[in-house]
């Protein structure tokens, strides 16, 4: 829908919010699914809350099955509680469970005995696990095939049970009594392969697994490199729990990334939750904030490495002239780096026994970036000179302190935003945390020192 229409809608809604509920229903429902999800999301929490209350349970559940449809849990919190209990049963078994982790307890306790038992129980047994693994992200509506069964057996049973699972696409084949995995068959094999076939024969004998505890990052990955529709979930004992959908990957993909680019931007996780235009300007602020003041704090230290050379700036003011030069090329080789080994690490690339490695490419690569700009400043000082003299008669060893300078400072800039993901996810954070800005204010610092302390060894005697 062009955001225009959105908006006369959005308008013609208040007006008839703010007068009567009567007729919301007909003014949403015709639109497309996801054009509804829009629509919703750019409502506040009780209209939104109001006009979901007003659609037909088999349309709510639909919306409520949308990716795009934010504030679940929240629009379910502010309705009755057999409606909330109605739009959750109609949502696959993963879908409900993270709507659920999002309540608070009162309302769990409040919608949840208006379940059914088995789905009480299903639910309870899925919020054991935690929600940032396989066991949280799964459900446990899959297709359970017996080995006795022919190819034709196994289409008889999918057709009959396709309503009540998930995903038909990939099923198991499962020991009988002991829920041991035995193979997986995908429901194109089962279409090519003779309707007398042994299932046996037809499936994968040795699947792609996962454990119900291992992180969805992991998971992601391992679905992505297999080019897998669904894996299943294996508990301790090796029993199927449940498997993991590629479009629950994609959740996770689309998250995950969130979280590590509000990181690498030194924004803290959870101000986008919501579209940007609804999220409160406090809220915003205060997410922003923390890093900015500790990042504030720590360029304080840029005034006082110049303090420290205060009698060498006093006597060779052209050095200040370089020196947003110098530590803008440290900061941007630091922030390079840094964000080529935290992708290495999130796409399982690299590994923390790689670090050796990975500083050794660092250092020449350091090096050859550090000469390219190195040299640059190098002729830029000695183009210049021929034309001015704003450098003074000393030229060339103002344009020699900076070629070295920038030298050593891309290099120490690459070496500091390669390793420090490595020290963070070695002390268990998110390499994320070693973000473009914190890598800045680091080399910045340290920049400084590295310059003036080239210029006092070249410049002495001279300028100095």
């Amino acid at each position: 829908m062009p955001a225009k229409d959105l908006k006369k809608l959005l308008e013609r809604i208040h007006t008839r919010l703010d007068e009567s509920s009567v007729g919301i229903s007909h003014l949403v429902g015709d639109l497309a699914i996801a054009d509804l999800a829009n629509l919703i999301n750019e409502l506040t929490l009780a209209e939104a809350a109001t006009v979901v209350s007003m659609l037909p349970p088999p349309r709510a559940i639909e919306l409520f099955n949308e990716p795009i449809m934010r504030r679940r849990a929240a629009i379910l919190e502010q309705s009755e509680a057999s409606r909330a209990a109605e739009v959750l049963s109609g949502l696959s078994a993963d879908e409900r469970t993270d709507v659920v982790q999002k309540m608070n307890h009162h309302e769990r306790h409040r919608i949840l005995p208006k379940l059914t038992g088995e789905m009480r129980k299903e639910l309870e047994g899925l919020l054991q696990y935690p929600p940032h693994t396989a066991g949280g992200i799964m459900t446990t509506e899959f297709v359970q095939l017996q080995p006795s069964m022919t190819v034709s057996d196994v289409l008889k049973h999918i057709r009959s049970v396709a309503r009540e699972k998930e995903s038909i696409y990939a099923c198991y084949v499962m020991e009988p009594g002991s829920g041991h995995l035995l193979g997986a068959v995908s429901l194109r094999d089962l279409v090519m392969a003779e309707l007398n076939t042994p299932v046996t024969e037809v499936m994968r004998k040795k699947p792609v697994t996962v454990s119900a505890l291992d992180d969805q990052e992991d998971v992601a990955r391992k679905i992505g490199k297999y080019n897998l529709l669904a894996v299943p979930v294996l508990e301790k004992d090796g029993n199927v729990v449940g498997f993991v959908t590629v479009d629950d990957v994609v959740d996770v993909l689309i998250e995950e990334g969130t979280e590590d680019i509000l990181r690498m931007a030194a924004v803290e996780p959870g101000a986008l939750d919501r579209p940007y235009m609804q999220v409160s300007l406090p809220l915003m602020i205060r997410k922003r904030a923390g890093w900015l003041v500790i990042l504030f704090l720590g360029e304080m230290l840029t005034a006082t490495a110049m303090g420290f050379f205060e009698k060498e700036i006093a006597k060779a003011v052209v050095l200040a002239l370089f020196v947003p030069l110098i530590i803008s090329s440290g900061g941007n080789s630091g922030s390079q780096a840094s964000t080529l080994v935290i992708r290495a690490l999130a796409l399982g690339e690299v590994t923390l026994h790689d670090w050796w490695h990975v500083m050794r490419r660092e250092v020449f690569s350091g090096l050859g970036l550090g000469l390219i700009l190195g040299t640059i400043g190098f002729l830029r000082i000695t183009v210049w000179s021929a034309f001015s003299d704003l450098y003074g008669p000393h030229w060339p060893l103002v344009a020699l302190t900076v070629g070295i300078a920038l030298v050593g400072i891309v290099l120490w800039g690459t070496l500091a935003g390669s390793m420090l993901p490595f020290a963070l996810r070695r002390l268990g954070l998110d390499p994320a945390t070693s973000s473009a800005p914190f890598v800045a204010t680091l080399v910045d610092v340290t920049g400084l020192i590295i310059y003036f302390g080239v210029a006092v060894l070249i410049l002495r005697g001279t300028l100095l």
